[in-house]
């Protein structure tokens, strides 16, 4: 059965960031993920975690000046020493909240950049990264962000990651599949989680259109969450999606799978 983590950096917003980790456990939920963490002191998040009972499974790379419309930096190449720190930073945190996967976001094309030189960038930056990451024993997961919602984001399509990926040729880079984003780039959800399966290393939903919770728009998440479970998926899916009113009120369609640990 699929285990469902609560995003925090979507879903209880009507609480500060340090009480949605209680929140997620009362709501059932057994592990959490979120955007940054950084705006905290490592051992207070570690510590509010281990005190709500949750695990945290999954958070990003420092992705530059996030409220100033930034999403991400590892293509962008006036800011490799930016990111390589960020990686250091990330590390530290993940390995301090028992944090098993880091995302990378690509970050915008560059008027003016030669598209090739962005691609050059992200590579080198995805190959330090990952090699990083396995000295620490982490795992590094690229996501592909659709360019609808985010203009001009550097990598939005499945494809076009996994030949990132293929490129990269680390053994501890994964692709993080997003089935809302994915879904307003291509479609073919099923047949993309069973054809790029092994590649797959970490799931996120949410409803389209929207970004709502399951069950509020097209994508049919029954079939999609069986497919997944007969795949032998065993890792976390994110329920990073905006409630359409409050996360308690939009959290029916989770009832069947509480407890899925």
């Amino acid at each position: 059965m699929p285990k469902f983590a609560a995003n925090l950096t979507m879903l209880f917003t009507e609480l500060p960031f340090l009480a949605r980790f209680q929140a997620a456990a009362a709501a059932g939920f057994d592990a959490v993920e979120f955007l940054f963490p950084y705006d905290f002191e490592k051992e207070v998040v570690a510590d509010t975690a281990r005190g709500a009972g949750v695990r945290v499974i999954l958070h990003n790379l420092p992705c530059g000046d996030w409220n100033a419309g930034e999403r991400g930096i590892a293509c962008l190449p006036d800011r490799i020493e930016e990111f390589r720190s960020g990686v250091a930073k990330a590390i530290d945190y993940a390995t301090a909240l028992g944090c098993p996967t880091l995302n990378c976001l690509a970050g915008l094309t560059v008027e003016g950049v030669d598209p090739a030189r962005q691609r050059a960038v992200l590579v080198d930056n995805l190959r330090f990264a990952a090699a990083a990451l396995a000295d620490a024993d982490l795992r590094l997961v690229l996501e592909p962000v659709n360019d609808i919602d985010v203009p001009r984001f550097y990598l939005p399509t499945t494809r076009m990651a996994l030949g990132i990926m293929d490129e990269v040729g680390a053994t501890n880079l994964r692709l993080q599949y997003d089935l809302y984003h994915q879904q307003r780039m291509a479609g073919e959800l099923a047949t993309t989680l069973e054809t790029q399966f092994a590649r797959i290393g970490h799931i996120q939903l949410a409803d389209n259109p929207g970004r709502h919770e399951p069950g509020t728009g097209e994508i049919n998440y029954p079939y999609l969450f069986n497919r997944i479970d007969a795949l032998g998926y065993t890792g976390w899916i994110g329920c990073e999606y905006k409630p359409a009113t409050t996360t308690i009120a939009g959290l029916g369609w989770l009832a069947p799978y509480l407890g899925a640990t």
